[in-house]
């Protein structure tokens, strides 16, 4: 057995010296996945760990000084509260979509069971954190990629969110609003209450800038082409009439992008156009109701 917190000197200066951002959690993350001991066991003054969990421990963190995400070592990330897979293939869930999450579950406070549609749904983050806060509700959440729609529905099976329907669909196809509407129980267009997206919004040009752990995620669920406004435009014009009356379009959007979301909502016919700032302060969600 040797010490814990002699070991934790020198796996900080590796992950400090690897660029890790927080590396300080980040361990303590490392070493509860690899040995089972959890924040506070590892804390105690008496903590130490055999060869074997030693061993187990040094392999991830050189599998993550590679630059690879710590969500996709551990597999499993929280958002709203629940448990996610994820891992190379699918965006990695983050506490700024929580803000698209809190602002459809105010738009909805009073529906009795409302019909909501998730585009671009990755891992299902969205869909299932609004289905598992409205258990009366019916959520559609639509996805592209494979690899993606396999964490989609694994996870809807995780989290037993039973009233979130997955959907295999190009979202950016002509006849993919149909699709989404016989898919959420509507006869016709106009059957949803919400539709929410936190679409590609990454400009092209971008990409290579991004920062070196976002480079392990898709590309397909980043680039959002020359303007990254491409996704806004055609979902706002494809899935307006996909609302009832008096129901909202809801968009997760990049740090400087709010005006111009807001400008293609309003050029679509869009009333009581609606922002709402995440935690550091950015106008995340942008939002627009069908008059």
């Amino acid at each position: 057995m040797v010490e814990l917190h002699r070991l934790r000197v020198k796996w900080m200066g590796e992950l400090e010296k690897a660029g890790v951002y927080a590396p300080a959690f980040e361990l303590c993350e490392i070493i509860e996945h690899a040995t089972g001991l959890d924040r506070a066991h590892q804390l105690a003054f008496d903590a130490a760990l055999t060869h074997a969990q030693i061993t187990a421990v040094e392999a991830l963190l050189a599998i993550r000084c590679t630059g690879k995400p710590l969500q996709y070592i551990l597999g499993k990330w929280e958002f709203y509260g629940l448990d996610f897979y994820v891992g190379e293939g699918v965006l990695i869930p983050r506490a700024d979509t929580e803000t698209l999450v809190e602002f459809g579950l105010e738009q909805l406070k009073g529906i009795a069971a409302p019909r909501v549609a998730d585009l671009c749904s990755g891992s299902g983050c969205i869909a299932i954190a609004l289905a598992k806060n409205l258990p009366a509700s019916q959520v559609t959440a639509a996805e592209l990629s494979d690899a993606a729609y396999g964490y989609l529905t694994r996870n809807i099976a995780l989290n037993e969110a039973g009233n979130v329907a997955p959907l295999k669909m190009d979202v950016l196809a002509e006849g993919s609003p149909r699709m989404l509407e016989a898919s959420g129980g509507g006869a016709g267009i106009a059957c949803f209450d919400l539709i929410v997206s936190n679409p590609p919004y990454v400009r092209t040009a971008e990409l290579q800038g991004l920062q070196r752990e976002v480079q392990y995620e898709p590309m397909m669920a980043l680039d959002g082409t020359a303007s990254g406004l491409y996704f806004y435009r055609e979902i706002t014009r494809l899935y307006k009439n996909s609302l009832k009356k008096g129901g909202w379009l809801a968009y997760e959007v990049g740090d400087d992008q709010s005006h111009d979301v807001q400008k293609i909502l309003q050029q679509n016919g869009f009333a009581n156009i609606a922002t709402k700032k995440d935690l550091g302060d950015f106008e995340r969600v942008v939002a627009g109701m069908r008059p």
